[in-house]
């Protein structure tokens, strides 16, 4: 009888990595099984700290089926040092791969062949691989482009960073690989440059590379070899992730073996991502993660002293004459006493039993749950000022009243930020308070994050206090065991700039369905 031989894993190589969210969704994907389907060799991040978080990841997938050595989660709950953790017997020949695995450089200042090595190297003899990556979003997003654009018009037509898709393009040209994977913000598609469609000459560029290979470029939600631009966008709510995310994620195909693949498949559906039976809730998603109070700044920062702050926070509800008033001033009173319980703001590591809730999904459950934790990771509090909580447990409680986030022309007069803007005909901002409402998926979770709270104030108006890491990270779907290195602040930005892990998943299972239908 002839023996079955188990497959390689295909390679992948991982550009603009940040802090590897799409390499996540890639690395986990296995057979039927249970043996890996892919395989991280090369994973690319010019941000030092990111590059952290992502070789300290690589070291943690190198050991499969939950076989994770005691000094990993020794380290992530702060006992030993990162270096004492790489230097570990049980991790050393581990470690030493990751970090060749995750390599610190930046695309376009880096030497070219410097980084052709090391993806030369990774792929070896490979016929197959794949190459996933986001360039950065800054000069096609909505939020950069307010910034600069009109402010200095020709700062942004020369902004470099319309063009760090070329370097991603020169992989593609320099090394053909099977398939490609790249996700950009949404912006993308109406983002101009010199008065032209921006999306309009990537695409072009991206199905012709000028290597002689051409490549379909298709979407992950509709059939079609020719899609039209916003047929490239992603709702990741849709796909069972906690969070209204839209990207652009395109889905390039080598011509050669799109051709190898039976036609029957093309418009079968069977490429696409499946979307789930129900959005999961901002509720959902948290659920488990011990309950805190804010932390207050330029002042005493006792539990006593937060709540006496609360307690006078429906004083701010004077000469507000809304009818709904009444109903918001008893909600805020309920909130003070519930906040009585809420003694703990968190801390790096918080050693407490995680029970997730029945409305979140079995598969997420598994997905985000690491028993051998013993707790939770980086969930712990900011700092916030006296009037912002009193903005806080406003928003909250009208948000679970009236179902929606209040705009800034929806708050009592007192609560209104004392800013130059507020005297504008159109105030810009108008939701500058944001809370992420517990029955809905959150919106979507940006680097933003890592300057204030405000946008991505916690549901519960007893906790009054904008979201921690951990709960970023949950709406993204990080796993629980996901470490983030560097400073609160370098860690909300890494949450934010990512790919949400558990959508990777989805796309690297389509991009397996394809490579099996082309074996046959």
């Amino acid at each position: 009888m002839k023996s079955m031989t188990r497959p390689s894993p295909i390679p992948v190589i991982d550009l603009f990595a940040g802090p590897g969210g799409l390499g996540e969704g890639f690395s986990s994907a296995t057979h039927s099984d249970g043996n890996k389907a892919f395989e991280v060799k090369v994973s690319i991040e010019k941000d030092e700290t990111a590059h952290k978080t992502l070789a300290l990841r690589a070291l943690f997938r190198a050991f499969p089926d939950g076989k994770v050595p005691d000094c990993y989660y020794d380290y992530v709950k702060g006992k030993i040092r990162r270096e004492q953790l790489f230097a570990h017997p049980s991790v050393k020949a581990e470690g030493e791969k990751a970090l060749s695995e995750a390599r610190c450089a930046e695309l376009g200042i880096t030497p070219h062949k410097t980084v052709d090595a090391w993806i030369r190297e990774a792929i070896g003899r490979a016929n197959e691989w794949v190459l996933i990556g986001g360039p950065p979003c800054q000069a096609y997003s909505l939020a950069g482009r307010s910034r600069l654009r009109p402010n200095n018009e020709e700062a942004f037509e020369s902004d470099k960073r319309h063009f760090l898709y070329t370097e991603y393009l020169r992989i593609i040209k320099s090394f053909s690989p099977s398939v490609f994977i790249m996700e950009n913000v949404k912006g993308m598609l109406n983002s101009k440059h010199g008065g032209s469609p921006i999306f309009d000459r990537i695409l072009a560029d991206l199905r012709n590379p000028g290597n002689g290979s051409t490549y379909l470029v298709r979407s992950l939600v509709v059939d079609g070899d020719e899609p039209k631009p916003l047929e490239y966008l992603i709702e990741s709510e849709r796909f069972g992730v906690p969070q209204c995310r839209h990207r652009v994620i395109l889905f390039g195909v080598r011509s050669d073996m799109a051709k190898m693949t039976p036609p029957s498949l093309w418009g079968s559906g069977k490429f696409k991502l499946k979307a789930a039976t129900k959005m999961v809730s901002v509720q959902a998603a948290l659920s488990g993660l011990p309950s805190l109070r804010s932390r207050l700044s330029q002042r005493d920062d006792s539990h006593r002293a937060w709540r006496s702050v609360l307690k006078t926070a429906p004083e701010s509800l004077s000469y507000w004459r809304a009818p709904i008033r009444p109903d918001i001033e008893a909600e805020m009173k309920v909130a003070w006493k519930e906040a009585e319980a809420h003694t703990s703001h968190g801390a790096h590591f918080h050693p407490a039993p995680v029970t997730l809730c029945d409305t979140m999904p079995t598969s997420l459950r598994k997905w985000l749950h690491d028993p051998k934790l013993g707790g939770v990771l980086q969930h712990e509090t900011r700092q916030h000022m006296a009037p912002d909580l009193h903005r806080y447990m406003f928003a909250a409680c009208f948000a679970r009243l009236q179902g929606y986030s209040p705009k800034l022309g929806l708050f009592p007069p007192k609560l209104l930020p004392d800013h130059e803007n507020m005297q504008a005909e159109d105030i810009p901002f108008v939701d500058r308070f944001r809370v992420q409402l517990a029955d809905k998926p959150s919106s979507t979770v940006v680097s933003h994050i890592c300057k204030d709270g405000h946008y991505f104030i916690h549901p519960d108006p007893a906790q009054c206090r904008s979201l921690t890491v951990r709960e970023a990270a949950r709406l993204q779907t990080f796993p629980d065991n996901y470490f983030f290195e560097g400073t609160r602040t370098q860690q909300y930005h890494q949450v934010g700039n990512a790919v949400p892990p558990l959508l990777a998943r989805q796309i690297a299972e389509v991009v397996l369905d394809f490579m099996r239908a082309v074996r046959r």
